[in-house]
């Protein structure tokens, strides 16, 4: 979503606070501010990237020991200069950045207009902040407690800064729906939307929970809730390395992390199987596996990516563990009154684990009285705090906003997940078990040959990179695979592209192949092969050009396809872990062909903290 960073302490601000945007461009990118104290309370944005109102501020006052800064993702308010944040209060005293949405903005706006106030710029935030002020001025309160107060009258998500002009040892920051993490140094303080612009600095965090605020005064931290308890903040040590978040040599965040996932598949796996013992252990859910084994039917709720893992779920945990899965887009679920009860269980699958409407969904569900379990890559995230039980991935941190390693690391997770509550039920037997646990061992280095195809994948790019539309098919564990292969490519290259069952493609999307037509087929060796080599013929037939995934040593399909990519055989269950690969590698290639921001494409945000 957008991207907060905030410093208070001994040191100049704008260096930590430029070099934390950075760091957080991949929330949001529309446009870029600071604010610095220094006796003045000076705000500075710019439309566009960070660089660009590092640009803009080369020649301006930049000493300060006490800062903050915004990158945004447009919501209220087209992305131009007077939409970026920070936005000052109606005197310029105060000064907010906020990530999230403000629902009942356009009353409290009307209110406040009709008290006086004047409003310079079109977003929900800056009513806040004028709120904030109008409060403050009419209770006398102070600035921590006027902010506490404004929050409990404004409906919707926030994560907030607050400065004071009149307080310059004074930060004020709360979270209700968004993340906000405060770093602990010595004689400093950070405040940021996650770990990557801290973890430089000291590894001691604390991780703020929905309804706190909290208030850095002359170094020292104070955390209350909107109904004014006083509450201990949980102090925690980072395991996030810095290197983790540096290009590490590549040109873009989105190849490394590609490259990565020989390593994020299995520091997934690592602790939790041994195949020569025949042991499988998710220990996050271990409190509540009865309830899983049990489940009369299993509901997974996620977005984008996510939801093409939990497709994949689907097919996994029917077909291993024999309990009925529904996959749901998590925007639709909440809002069509589904039938929930006391006997399912709902997965929740989130890379950030601050997705809005995934949480939204887990909160319903809640309610109704389901067994929650969430599947998350962030330590400390939302999620993880929603759901009764779950397990982390362990991707490490996942930069580019395509998701990649991420999507990986979640079916290893769900594939584990499924192993283990199939092996419980006795719904697959011991030989079958043992079998999957020592494939699963062997996909990392499986993966690390698909890589291989790389210079393959980069020649046919150069292909088809003026293509205007694309066409991916896939049957069984190949469909969830197809369409991610198409999301990728819609996300970083901006071509139009579908993903398909292949048997479906008679019902419709043949209307669309002509010569002009790329067709990626998930062709691998499987149950479903025989049908798959028809849907080739019949693309063969339209004049369609084929980009055929097969397994090594193909010879059917490598004849018909015009363009072959081999990965290494697996189990056909196994097969989205290896298959995805190549189709990331294209999407990645095409889009640096065409020019397009590999990491940050238009529009998108990694975390999409609003519904």
């Amino acid at each position: 979503m957008c991207g907060i960073v905030a410093y208070i302490g001994n040191r100049q601000a704008y260096p930590i606070v430029i070099k934390g945007l950075q760091r957080l461009e991949y929330r949001g990118y529309d446009s870029a501010g600071v604010a610095l104290l220094n006796g003045e309370l000076s705000v500075y944005k710019k439309a566009g990237k960070v660089a660009d109102l590092a640009a803009y501020v080369s020649d301006k006052n930049l000493v300060g020991q006490v800062g903050m800064g915004h990158t945004r993702w447009a919501t209220h308010g087209e992305p131009n200069d007077r939409n970026a944040h920070p936005h000052y209060s109606e005197s310029k005293d105060l000064a907010i950045i906020h990530n999230g949405i403000i629902e009942n903005y356009a009353a409290i706006k009307q209110e406040l207009i009709n008290l006086g106030h004047t409003f310079k710029s079109d977003t929900d935030t800056e009513v806040l902040i004028h709120l904030i002020e109008e409060i403050k001025h009419k209770t006398h309160v102070a600035t921590e407690e006027a902010v506490r107060l404004a929050l409990g009258e404004v409906i919707g998500a926030y994560a907030i800064v607050v400065l004071s002009k009149n307080e310059p040892n004074k930060m004020i920051a709360a979270r209700k729906g968004s993340p906000i993490v405060v770093g602990i140094g010595k004689d400093e303080f950070f405040i940021a939307s996650d770990a990557t612009p801290i973890v430089e600095y000291t590894k001691n965090v604390a991780y703020l929970n929905d309804g706190e605020v909290a208030t850095i005064d002359n170094g020292k931290l104070t955390v209350k809730t909107i109904d004014n308890e006083t509450k201990i903040p949980f102090v925690q040590e980072l395991e996030l390395k810095l290197e983790a978040i540096e290009k590490g040599g590549y040109d873009h965040f989105m190849m490394k992390e590609i490259y990565e996932q020989p390593r994020s598949i299995w520091d997934s796996m690592r602790g939790r199987i041994d195949a020569d013992k025949g042991r499988l252990r998710l220990g996050g859910i271990s409190e509540f596996e009865n309830k899983l084994i049990n489940a009369k039917r299993i509901i997974i709720v996620a977005c984008g990516t996510s939801w093409h893992a939990a497709l994949v779920a689907e097919y996994l945990i029917e077909d291993l563990a024999r309990i009925p899965v529904e996959v749901e887009y998590a925007s639709e679920f909440r809002y069509r009154n589904p039938i929930i009860s006391e006997d399912d269980v709902v997965i929740a699958i989130s890379q950030s684990g601050e997705t809005a409407d995934t949480l939204a969904a887990i909160e319903m569900a809640k309610e109704r009285g389901a067994t929650i379990f969430g599947v998350c890559n962030v330590v400390g995230a939302s999620i993880p705090r929603a759901t009764h039980a779950g397990s982390y991935t362990h991707a490490g941190p996942e930069i580019g906003v395509a998701s990649t390693k991420a999507f990986t690391a979640q079916v290893t997770v769900l594939t584990l997940m499924a192993l283990q509550i199939a092996n419980k039920r006795g719904t697959i037997t011991q030989s079958r078990f043992r079998a999957l646990l020592n494939e699963l061992e062997t996909i990392p280095s499986k993966v690390e040959i698909a890589l291989k195809s790389n210079d393959k994948v980069k020649e046919i790019s150069a292909l088809f990179k003026d293509s205007r539309n694309f066409l991916y098919l896939g049957r069984g564990y190949g469909f969830p695979v197809a369409l991610e292969g198409a999301l990728k490519l819609k996300e970083i290259s901006y071509i139009h592209a579908e993903g398909y069952p292949a048997a479906e493609m008679k019902h419709g999307p043949i209307a669309l192949i002509d010569e002009e037509m790329p067709v990626v087929v998930i062709a691998t060796k499987n149950s479903s092969y025989e049908k798959v080599v028809s849907n080739i013929q019949e693309v063969k037939a339209r004049k369609g050009k084929i980009i055929a995934i097969v397994t090594e040593g193909d010879v059917d399909v490598k004849k018909m396809a015009d363009y072959a990519i081999e990965i290494p055989e697996t189990d056909d269950i196994l097969v989205p872990l290896v298959s995805v690969i190549p189709l990331q590698l294209l999407s990645y290639h095409i889009a640096v062909m065409r020019g397009c921001n590999v990491d940050q494409p238009r529009n998108l945000a990694k975390s999409v903290t609003v519904e």
